[in-house]
């Protein structure tokens, strides 16, 4: 019924033309209001939500997203989306950023799509099927223990991570972060701020979970989420439960 990879491509291409001439703009950056999750909604993101509902909201589908909530049609399906993660890198010029898009059939998830607007790298998750780039199958990489990388979000909790591997990053775009775990470029994203929302996290995880990943929350359980913009989240997601287990031991 639905071609969802078409769908959330020309979409993307959509937004992508809308917003990227105010790349690096303090334009881009001018509050316009706030978000249901109390979050500042920025100029860009105002342009790109827009253009979100223009194109979604005549399928018939339900809405999740970032600046607007939830849009309920009674449809079988729900559209969760973030049509810029990392729009705070978007407005200050720094160039990983992307639109993050994942769909459920009733709570199941179907299919998730994540689009870098700077690479145009296009990053997918069907469950049951595997993740991909640009149409190539991905895997998460086999862990190296004396060479460990992760992306860690914390407010100062489990601040001895940060001993126990060679590397953190912090990229501020979450979904792009887990795309790049996804592929084999980090070995770990831990986010422990109760702060990720899952219009941040629903493609990402899917496409994550669909390389081989291990997903769990800050107790080392299944992270389970609602389709809303506003319930708050811990995760952590890794390439193998030997890093899972050092991760939850310093946290």
């Amino acid at each position: 019924m639905y071609d969802w990879n078409e769908i959330a491509l020309n979409l993307a291409k959509d937004i992508e033309r809308e917003i990227m001439p105010l790349f690096g703009t303090k334009k881009a950056g001018e509050f316009v209001g706030f978000s249901p999750s109390g979050d500042k909604t920025k100029l860009v993101d105002k342009i790109a939500e827009d253009v979100v509902l223009e194109y979604l909201k005549p399928l018939g589908v339900n809405i999740v997203s970032e600046e607007t909530g939830n849009i309920d049609v009674g449809s079988e399906y729900t559209v969760v989306v973030d049509p810029i993660d990392g729009s705070f890198n978007f407005i200050h010029g720094i160039p990983i950023f992307g639109f993050s898009f994942a769909v459920f059939k009733k709570k199941k998830p179907i299919y998730a799509m994540l689009y870098e607007f700077i690479t145009e790298n296009v990053y997918e998750g069907i469950p049951g099927e595997g993740a991909y780039l640009n149409g190539e199958k991905i895997r998460v990489r086999p862990l190296n223990e004396k060479s460990i990388s992760i992306s860690f979000y914390t407010r100062g909790r489990g601040a001895k991570l940060v001993e126990k591997v060679k590397r953190t990053r912090t990229l501020g775009a979450i979904a792009i972060e887990l795309a790049y775990l996804a592929r084999g470029s980090l070995d770990g994203v831990i986010d422990i701020r109760n702060y990720v929302r899952p219009t941040d996290i629903a493609a990402g995880y899917m496409i994550a979970k669909e390389a081989g990943a291990v997903i769990t929350d800050d107790r080392g359980e299944n992270v389970k989420f609602r389709l809303d913009a506003t319930e708050k989240l811990n995760i952590i997601v890794v390439n193998d439960k030997k890093l899972l287990e050092l991760i939850l031991e310093s946290i």
